[in-house]
């Protein structure tokens, strides 16, 4: 908690983000702003694929990228199209505790199994997919992941803001990163 900002009202905001999208993103979810229409997406989101996080946000306010981690690296072409076709400025990526991209390792023998069990994979193939893709896909700190990758993505963009944000599965709410 000491590296995340809780946002609680406006005033939390911070003023960099003040009259953006990411502002508006922060309180339509966390302050239940009520919905304006929108015709045009004005923010790209980048969020884990979890089915434990929704976010409360108008139709056609956001494109949305879900993956695993909001790990983007893979989905670079339509963060690109969401750029130069949508024309958002502003990429807001949330990650989130107790992601289950954090310590593959650990659920090695689970994944293969439900592989196995579920999809009816033979256990050495689900092995070997398992140590071909984990490691592409392991964020470790969700935190730092988050951090790590608005800056990747801040160099590959330099004239789009990117904000990395944390939702706490618990409350169900957004918050700030501290960054340094």
């Amino acid at each position: 908690m000491e590296r995340l900002i809780k946002i609680e009202k406006s005033e939390d905001i911070l003023a960099e983000y003040k009259n953006t999208p990411v502002c508006k993103l922060l309180e339509y979810h966390n302050l239940n702003r009520p919905f304006d229409t929108y015709i045009n997406a004005e923010i790209l989101i980048g969020m884990c694929m979890d089915n434990r996080k929704h976010i409360h946000i108008p139709d056609n306010f956001a494109y949305i990228i879900r993956s695993g981690g909001a790990n983007l690296r893979y989905s670079e072409f339509k963060v690109s199209y969401a750029i130069a076709i949508g024309h958002v400025a502003q990429i807001a990526l949330i990650g989130h505790n107790h992601c289950a991209m954090s310590n593959l390792v650990s659920r090695k023998n689970e994944f293969v199994d439900g592989l196995v069990n579920t999809a009816g994979w033979q256990r050495e193939q689900a092995e070997q997919h398992f140590m071909n893709y984990a490691p592409m896909h392991e964020i470790e700190d969700e935190k730092d992941f988050i951090i790590g990758e608005a800056q990747r993505l801040r160099n590959k963009y330099p004239k789009v803001q990117i904000v990395p944000l944390f939702y706490l599965v618990e409350d169900n709410l957004l918050y700030f990163i501290k960054e340094k």
